[in-house]
Order: C-alpha cells, then structure tokens, then sequence
C-alpha cells in the first residue's frame, strides 16, 4: 500500500473529509485514507451553488466500485463552488484527494466551529488505529 498523505495545512474529520480554511471560504474533499479505502471513485454527486447545509449535513457522495460514502458539510454555510471537473474526471479524487480533486467551497454563516476536527497528526493515529 502507498503511503498516505495527511498534509499538515488542513483539518480533518473522523467521517474522513478534509478542510481547508481560507477566511470565511472552507474547501472540502474526502481524505487520502478516505480514497484508498474506497479504492476507485467512478461518480462523485455534489450540490448546486447556493444550497444551503448545516454542520454535519450529507451535502453528496463519493460512489466507487465498493461502495457508496455520503460526505458531510463540516461547516454551516452556503455552497460557493463545486468541482464540475469531477463530473467526468471522478478519478481525480483518488488521485490528488487534497488538490484537483476537491469537491465544494463553502462560505461559512456564523462563526466557523472547527473544536471538533483532528490536526494532521491526530486523524493519521486515528486511521491507524481503526
């Protein structure tokens, strides 16, 4: 097996998404554990721009020859932007998780609750351990 990857510059959730926060943009995608475990990503379904979700909202799923995972908002906040590039290059998830195959940007309503995400260090040992 590869070595994974959990790069430092993000957050991480135990439901296995990523996060990334730039202001009151949040960018989310699904982890490099997350993808391993899946194996190959053949269709990713996302929301429309200007949907609205609520901290711990499923707002898609990543679909692959294994299974079907929904992806949940860790933030509350509306839809800013979707990756339309996964609708027909859905292997970019697998790929590179942490860049081209991001899923949404949300902007965040309120104040960001970031407390219960695991720095880089924490979500590793938790993968490790499961």
């Amino acid at each position: 097996m590869a070595k994974l990857k959990f790069p430092s510059d993000l957050k991480y959730a135990r439901s296995d998404e990523w996060v990334r926060v730039e202001g009151d943009i949040v960018t989310m995608g699904i982890s490099d554990y997350a993808q391993d475990a899946l194996n190959d990503i053949v269709y990713v379904d996302l929301p429309s721009v200007g949907q609205k979700f609520s901290k711990g909202d499923s707002f898609g799923s990543v679909e692959s020859v294994k299974a079907v995972s929904d992806v949940y908002a860790q933030v509350s906040g509306i839809v800013f932007a979707v990756n339309d590039e996964l609708s027909s290059n859905s292997e970019l998830v697998n790929s590179d998780p942490y860049g081209e195959g991001w899923l949404v940007k949300f902007k965040i309503e309120g104040a960001g609750d970031f407390a219960d995400l695991l720095d880089a260090s924490a979500y590793e040992e938790y993968c490790q351990n499961r």
